[in-house]
C-alpha cells in the first residue's frame, strides 16, 4: 500500500553522516547565542583570549563556531551519497584525531592556540575523532531506510 510518500533511501551509513553533521551545525549555532554560550561578551573572532565556553566547559570563538557550521554543512552535503558519508566521517575522524594531537602539544596560553582549544575540547576531540572514524569503517553501507 502507497501512502504517497516519495523520498530517498538512505543507508545506515549516510544517516550515520547526516546525524553528525547536523550535531555539528546546531553546536556551530549555540555558539553564537549568549546563555548557552556563557561569557559571551568575551568571545574574539580566533585566539586563546577567548573566554566565551559553549555549554560553560568548551572554549569558543567566532571562528571556533563558523568552523563546526561549515564541517556540519558538510556533513549534510556529503551524507547525500554513501562514499561521500564514509569520507567525510573518516576524513572528519582523521581531522578531529588530528586537532586532538594538535591540542595536546600546543600550548593553551600561546598564539598558536588560534581556534581556540581548551582541556575539554581536546578529550572530546578525541572522542569524537574515534567515534567518527569506527562510524566511518562499520556502519552498513547498505540496506537504507526511507527518508
Amino acid at each position: 500500500m502507497s501512502h504517497g510518500r516519495t523520498g530517498t533511501t538512505r543507508t545506515p551509513i549516510q544517516l550515520a553522516a547526516l546525524v553528525v553533521g547536523a550535531v555539528f551545525l546546531l553546536v556551530g549555532i549555540l555558539g553564537f547565542i549568549p546563555g548557552i554560550t556563557t561569557d559571551y561578551d568575551t568571545m574574539k573572532f580566533a585566539g586563546h583570549e577567548s573566554e566565551a565556553r559553549l555549554l560553560g566547559l568548551f572554549q569558543v570563538s567566532v571562528l571556533h563556531n563558523i568552523v563546526h557550521v561549515l564541517f556540519g554543512a558538510a556533513g549534510l552535503v556529503l551524507a547525500r551519497s554513501v562514499s561521500g558519508a564514509r569520507g567525510f566521517l573518516i576524513g572528519g575522524g582523521a581531522v578531529y584525531l588530528a586537532l586532538w594531537l594538535y591540542g595536546m602539544v600546543v600550548d593553551h596560553h600561546s598564539t598558536a592556540n588560534f581556534v581556540p582549544f581548551n582541556t575539554a575540547d581536546n578529550w572530546l576531540h578525541m572522542v569524537l575523532g574515534l567515534g567518527m572514524i569506527a562510524l566511518g569503517l562499520f556502519a552498513p553501507r547498505g540496506r537504507g531506510t526511507r527518508a
